[in-house]
């Protein structure tokens, strides 16, 4: 059997209907140097070798606007073969990229399944997007059913929405397996779009009786919003 090797993409699917498992880390590098440095290390060790023969779909990474942080998104046919490459692959590739860019810092690593996907603003499929928006929903314990109703009253609210921002492309949700999260990859056009939408009048949560009832949502007990530069994407080559 040949074993491929890693193609460099555009973005990745969102959404593909054979990931089983999503798994979004991150890593704290301190700088924007150390931020590209690290980028260059992660492509450099991925390419260079042959892509991981045990269900991962694809490899994403992410540049925080914060100088500080890199976002992680990998897709997988299952949990147990994200744990397979663990178990096989993980150390000596995070090893030669620690040799590269050394004290990187890994933190926050959440496992979600995807649940559904919407169009933020008409015209927005096929849009590459500049700018990923992480939106991070803690909720006070695990209720999967919980989950996907917060993510279903925000679907009303953008439906009824009176003034969706066109720099907006497409909002991608996934619930945590533990019933504890809720995760929008939220795709914009613009880092400068997301910042317009969330001070203009209408736009991204506009001031209606649905996102007041996102927002008022009870068992909420924390969260955030972050935003990303798209830096590198692999997937199993041809």
């Amino acid at each position: 059997m040949s074993v491929r090797g890693a193609q460099l993409d555009t973005r990745p699917l969102v959404g593909r209907s054979d990931a089983g498992a999503v798994l979004v880390s991150t890593w704290r590098v301190g700088t924007p140097e150390r931020q590209w440095a690290a980028v260059e290390a992660v492509s450099k060790v991925w390419q260079s070798r042959p892509w991981p023969d045990v269900g991962l779909l694809s490899y994403s990474v992410y540049v925080g606007e914060d100088g500080d942080t890199l976002l992680h998104y990998s897709q997988w046919r299952s949990l147990e073969d994200y744990h397979a490459f663990v178990a096989a692959f993980r150390d000596e590739r995070n090893a030669e990229i620690d040799a590269a860019v050394p004290g990187i810092e890994r933190v926050a690593l959440h496992a979600y399944e995807f649940y559904r996907s919407t169009s933020l603003a008409p015209g927005g499929a096929g849009r590459d997007p500049g700018c990923v928006v992480i939106v991070d929903v803690e909720f006070d314990g695990p209720d999967p059913a919980r989950q996907r109703d917060w993510v279903d009253t925000v679907f009303e609210a953008l439906a009824t929405d009176p003034g969706l921002h066109p720099g907006g492309i497409a909002g991608h949700f996934h619930v945590s397996t533990d019933g504890t999260r809720v995760l929008n990859y939220a795709e914009w056009e613009s880092a400068e779009a997301h910042i317009e939408a969330l001070g203009g009048t209408g736009g991204v949560g506009a001031a209606t009786p649905q996102w007041q009832k996102v927002h008022g949502y009870p068992g909420v007990t924390g969260g955030g919003v972050k935003r990303y530069t798209p830096a590198l994407s692999l997937s199993a080559g041809v």
